[in-house]
């Protein structure tokens, strides 16, 4: 319960001292993985190409160095730095090749430059250490060598190639102005591939690699010159399963290589204990490397290592773990009955499970880092949620799942409570216990609406009410189908759920709503780039319905370009860069011989279109209806001017304040521009109940979401609407102008779908619930709301109970997502003061 003395706040000293050494860790690169995945590469390359790109895989992990570290339970990591990542040039070699000379000569070295302190990024050079992308720090030997693969790579990457291909578009150069004005975020098909879904780990749990390594050699031995009958892929099949039998070689070859590495360093410990440890590390690993685990504290450490083989295949955010501590449960329950396993030992192993996962770092475009990932990689625990019979899933190691949130807080997982009316009230008080660590998670996510959403999307695939169950959040928001799996574990039956679909959200990236907006006040002319972004539409724009017309023109117009130049990406990279490894692990590609990009999940309707900025955009439209269309009080020139002119104020990059809270008037600024302002702020706005505002928002959500599902991916699928900012409403707000909901230029866009915007909602939490739930939020993959509460009004059970009152009247008035901020502003004063002050 809530406030139980039990319930530690501090994680063990082993986990806090592995935390603290993240702390002081930057992000490293290292060169190994590419260097022996490019090798091999070019050796083989006679082989067909989905078995080239498995045996390139099998070298990489079966050479890369492996390093344990003293204190570890669970070892491993994408390399063998403590925070470290790697480039993946195949599929997008520019950014290096196009900064050769600027890299060479920061190889060439500059010791008077210094790195940032802020997240372990090396945001600048210095000494041996060389910076990439403002992010990660290579040494400066390994600046050749990485310049030398990104040229082998530059024509034959996935970028390169989808690039040509992009080209026989009529629309390329449109495609084009919008990825660089930021009306959308970044290309998926070449950054990140795959993500925003949720791993399966249920194979290599039951059978073991040995076993699947016999599976796969078997069925390519069956499948062998049959045709399957479609006379398109079921020849491939022998292929995959080749590849598959590979990869699983380089997998088990990477695992024992950290079983020598861990009794290595055994060897050479004096400490007696740590010694023991090491050696027990060491035959875990050794086991695992080919057998099913054995015990909760292997199955943990290879459902993480498999985490990370799957990272290391391909350029990844938010694979999420999924419901582990249903997953694990078979291991846990019967260690704590047969006395193998204590609450507190468990509890300590996922401590550093949650370190381990912390320390993951993505390698990808500097958009992506910069602009989305921002020291997140999304890697989502879910705990709750309804078994297949519809009972609450909870059990006892989910407890200790929000223990170890609370006792060791760090930013990976995250996790997501998948609420639901059956839960126990005493676990959903300890998930909100949890939530006032400040820490941000758990999010809470109405289960029912992830069903229904599941059960619309994949009907045509046969989901059903008890598959829909199974349900997981992929990434940080992303509804993603799952699947169970039946096995006995000496002697018992289980079921667990799992990961069964496509990357959920690697369509058509965070269309910027306000600026397209923006695009249609100005006639398609981008005035921060000083291009014309599209073509003019030449609208008068008399009435507000010809207004919001041509805003869907336009919006269509943009969603047509990208989801063809998406879907060109997307079937480049599964045609150059098939996912062997992932696609092994998830049902049915194992049973039918095709990988993912010949449709072997068993779910594969789920290509997304991303929106951010939202309500921003349905202020702006309020303000320009109740102004210039309805009370007539400013014309549309006016308006237009005094967004031009930011209402008279600096930019957010003049005053380097990119919020609302405190921006700089010019001087000598005209009365008219403060009047207009003014105007502006006083419109009608979401999030107070107020029909004007919320039915432009309520068409927009009807429009949007019927619309989004006109589109197909490339697997001929119907792609649906993904509502959700992550941190691009930063990124994107920087390269808007002014809006006619006041925001200024440059200034961020409010924080999530639903989201008030900052100071607008004025009516209190339960108005901004009525005007969030005026739509059926079931339409979209998901929507976001991010609330903001003060501590001190929910402290103690008394203010736990009131918060989970407040959640549950949210979901149950069919919210989707709420998310919470609890932290004072006075603690955010003085972090930031001592930051400065330790910079």
């Amino acid at each position: 319960m809530p406030g139980n003395a039990s319930i530690r706040k501090k994680p063990t000293p082993r986990a806090e001292k592995l935390r603290e050494q993240y702390f002081n860790t930057l992000s490293s690169v290292s060169m190994e993985f590419p260097y022996w995945y490019t090798r091999e590469y070019q050796r083989v390359e006679y082989e067909v190409p989905v078995v080239r790109r498995a045996m390139a895989l099998r070298a990489a992990f079966s050479r890369v160095t492996t390093a344990v570290w003293p204190g570890e339970l669970l070892v491993g990591g994408k390399t063998h730095m403590y925070r470290g990542s790697f480039p993946m040039p195949w599929l997008s070699a520019s950014y290096f090749t196009a900064r050769a000379d600027e890299l060479t000569a920061a190889a060439g070295g500059d010791d008077n430059q210094s790195f940032g302190s802020g997240g372990g990024n090396v945001t600048r050079s210095f000494g041996e250490v060389v910076s990439i992308a403002g992010k990660f720090g290579a040494r400066r030997e390994e600046i050749a060598p990485l310049l030398r693969l990104a040229e082998y790579w530059q024509q034959r990457s996935v970028e390169s190639l989808s690039n040509r291909y992009e080209r026989e578009m009529p629309e390329y150069e449109e495609k084009e102005a919008l990825m660089q004005s930021l009306v959308c975020m970044f290309d998926s098909g070449y950054t990140l591939p795959q993500g925003r879904e949720v791993a399966n780990y249920a194979y290599p749990l039951v059978y073991g690699f040995d076993r699947l390594h016999q599976m796969a050699e078997e069925a390519a031995a069956e499948s062998a010159g049959l045709p399957d009958g479609d006379g398109l892929c079921g020849m491939d099949r022998l292929y995959f399963y080749r590849a598959a039998a590979i990869v699983t070689e380089g997998i088990q070859a990477w695992i024992e290589n950290y079983g020598r590495s861990a009794r290595q360093l055994a060897e050479i410990t004096a400490d007696p204990g740590q010694k023991t440890e090491l050696n027990e590390v060491a035959d875990s690993l050794f086991w695992i490397a080919h057998n099913p685990p054995r015990t909760f504290a292997e199955a943990l450490q290879l459902i993480y290592l498999l985490h990370i083989g799957i990272l290391n295949e391909d350029a990844i955010s938010g694979l999420s773990p999924g419901r582990i501590g249903q997953v694990l449960w078979p291991w846990y329950e019967q260690d704590l009955a047969a006395g193998r396993l204590t609450e507190e030992r468990a509890l300590e192993l996922l401590e550093c499970y949650r370190v381990k996962l912390t320390c993951i770092d993505c390698f990808a475009s500097t958009g992506v880092v910069g602009g989305v990932l921002s020291g997140n990689t999304f890697n989502n625990v879910c705990v709750g949620g309804l078994t297949r019979d519809g009972q609450s899933a909870v059990n006892r190691l989910e407890y200790l799942i929000l223990r170890s949130g609370i006792s060791c807080q760090t930013t990976q997982p995250t996790l997501t409570v998948l609420y639901d009316e059956k839960l126990p009230e005493d676990f959903l008080l300890l998930a909100v216990e949890c939530n006032k660590t400040g820490t941000g998670y758990p999010a809470w996510v109405n289960n029912r609406n992830a069903i229904e959403f599941l059960l619309e999307q994949y009907r045509d695939e046969g989901m059903t009410v008890e598959e829909a169950r199974a349900i997981a959040i992929g990434g940080c928001l992303e509804t993603s189908p799952c699947a169970w799996f039946e096995f006995s574990l000496n002697g018992k039956e289980y079921t667990i759920p799992g990961g069964a679909g496509q990357p959920t959200s690697v369509g058509v990236h965070f269309i910027a709503n306000p600026k397209v907006l923006e695009l249609v006040l100005f006639d398609g002319y981008d005035h921060r780039s000083r291009r014309q972004i599209l073509a003019p539409h030449g609208k008068p724009l008399e009435s507000y319905e010809e207004l919001w017309q041509t805003f869907c023109r336009y919006y269509e117009q943009i969603v047509d370009i990208l989801t063809r130049a998406n879907n060109i990406q997307h079937d480049i990279w599964r045609k150059q860069n098939m996912a062997v490894f992932n696609s092994l692990l998830k049902p049915d590609c194992l049973r039918t011989g095709y990988h993912i990009g010949q449709l072997g999940y068993r779910y594969n309707a789920t290509y997304n279109i991303e929106s951010c900025g939202q309500i921003n955009m349905t202020n702006s439209l309020a303000a320009l209806k109740k102004l210039v269309y309805d009370d007539k009080i400013y014309s549309l020139e006016q308006m237009r001017k005094a967004i031009l002119e930011n209402f008279g104020y600096l930019t957010a990059l003049e005053s380097k304040n990119y919020s609302m809270a405190s921006q700089v008037r010019r001087e000598n600024c005209p009365d008219w521009l403060a009047g207009i302002h003014t105007a502006c702020l006083n419109a009608p706005k979401y999030g107070n109940n107020d029909q004007y505002a919320d039915e432009i928002f309520y068409r927009y959500e009807r429009w949007f979401c019927q619309m989004c599902r006109r589109y197909r991916s490339l697997y001929d699928k119907p792609m649906y609407a993904c509502q959700i900012s992550v941190s691009t409403h930063g990124a994107q707000g920087m390269v808007t102008l002014a809006g006619a909901d006041g925001r200024l230029d440059g200034t961020t866009y409010a924080d999530g779908s639903v989201s008030a915007y900052p100071g607008t909602d004025r009516e209190g939490v339960y108005a901004l619930f009525e005007s969030a739930t005026g739509w059926d939020q079931t339409r979209s993959q998901n929507s976001q709301l991010n609330l903001k509460i003060h501590p001190q009004a929910i402290a103690g059970l008394t203010g736990s109970r009131k918060l989970l009152a407040l959640t549950r009247a949210y979901l149950r008035n069919g919210g989707f997502h709420v998310q919470y901020n609890i932290v004072d502003s006075g603690l955010l004063r003085r972090a930031c003061l001592l930051y400065t002050s330790d910079a």
